[in-house]
């Protein structure tokens, strides 16, 4: 079964929708662990007056009755209250252009110059619009769907805060589950209260200079089987598929795995895993390869992170020139955050949740979740047995 979805949307248009296909009948859902997932999005500190604008909420409009999914595609839309202010700006009808201000100053770090350049636009509003981190809100709400999905399952997707703005968590915390658990009463989203300071601190100079911090953000997943993705083609490996559900996050520059960048400065004998048997179990000794060994799961925890780079919409405005007279201007400021990094690591756990859900429909796929289940536990057997 493949698991396949769509987003559509502006940010100051009507709304955001998504559609979904290839989740399995029977499996058990709600609006509000999804609302939750997106009230999440928008927590954090750092983060600007478009927050206090919107209050995410998901609708169903295909695919699910009376609580459970019917096995057809799922639309889920997600409504912004911003779109009353922009309704002639916005508007789809040609009589309502001259309403809209066009944007001719594009912003460094953004899509507007390749965007309009590409699309031959004269407006990169006609870009900036799409290419705004505020289509994430969409791929969280389905993400949000897939971890229900894998929750059902016994799978947990966990993401967090490591770095902000140079200050790293330093606290040795090797549970993944007590780090989830700290960074959700963080308002930075991490689980080192000492960094947590260091990081509002440096957010708040930042504020106060018209610039922005990035980080970085980690996502683990527990209770993965052995063997999901496959070594066979490079369009299979989880580690790809992983990287490039990563990479496709606004504003992220750089993904790892594992020990990431690190394996590239050890000798051999500190980067690989040995193989110990435990029990009943196969496992291995360290976790250096992040759960993830030729393009499939170990067994291990599968350990993920992105780095964000600073949102490049800045209150001190780079510089910039004019589409049309390529005269120097200052860029445009539009409405942004300081840091959107603790909304960022929700945004991961979210593609990663699809990608991992998708890799897990792949192995065990079935029309339900009856089906699914039962192919799963006949694999365990098979697997606690080898």
């Amino acid at each position: 079964m493949e698991l396949r979805y769509l987003t559509a949307g502006e940010s100051h248009g009507p709304g955001l929708t998504a559609i979904v296909e290839g989740l399995p009948a029977n499996l058990e859902l709600s609006t509000d662990d999804i609302n939750r997932c997106l009230a999440r999005r928008q927590e954090g500190y750092g983060r600007g007056g478009r927050m206090k604008i919107e209050r995410d909420q998901v609708v169903f409009m295909s695919g699910v009755r009376w609580g459970k999914t019917l096995g057809s595609p799922i639309t889920l839309s997600i409504q912004n209250r911003d779109w009353e202010n922009w309704q002639k700006a916005m508007s789809s009808q040609a009589e309502d252009r001259q309403q809209g201000i066009a944007i001719t100053h594009p912003r460094p770090g953004h899509a507007d110059l390749s965007g309009v350049i590409k699309y031959r636009q004269d407006d990169a509003r006609n870009i900036l619009e799409r290419s705004s981190a505020r289509e994430t809100a969409a791929r969280v709400a389905v993400g949000a769907l897939c971890a229900t999905f894998l929750r059902s399952l016994g799978i947990e997707v966990l993401g967090y805060v490591t770095e902000i703005g140079g200050v790293c968590a330093e606290a040795q915390i090797d549970d993944y589950r007590e780090r989830f658990e700290r960074s959700e009463v963080s308002p930075c989203r991490t689980y080192c209260a000492t960094a947590e300071q260091a990081m509002i601190d440096a957010i708040d100079k930042a504020k106060a200079a018209g610039d922005s911090l990035g980080g970085v953000v980690e996502v683990a997943v527990l209770g993965l089987p052995v063997g999901l993705g496959s070594h066979v083609h490079w369009d299979k490996r989880l580690d790809g598929r992983l990287a490039g559900a990563l990479m496709s996050i606004q504003a992220f520059k750089g993904v790892e795995v594992g020990l990431g960048f690190e394996a590239a400065r050890r000798p051999g004998s500190q980067v690989h895993d040995e193989i110990v048997q435990q029990g009943e179990q196969i496992r291995r000794r360290t976790n250096r390869a992040g759960g993830l060994e030729g393009g499939m799961t170990n067994g291990e925890p599968l350990v993920v992170r992105g780095a964000m780079k600073p949102i490049p919409t800045l209150y001190q405005p780079l510089q910039t020139i004019d589409l049309h007279t390529k005269e120097p201007f200052e860029a445009v400021v539009e409405r942004s955050d300081v840091c959107a990094v603790p909304a960022a690591a929700i945004v991961a756990e979210a593609v990663v949740a699809i990608e991992v859900a998708s890799a897990m429909l792949q192995k065990f796929g079935g029309d339900a979740m009856e089906e699914i289940r039962q192919n799963l536990n006949a694999y365990q057997q098979y697997v606690q047995n080898f």
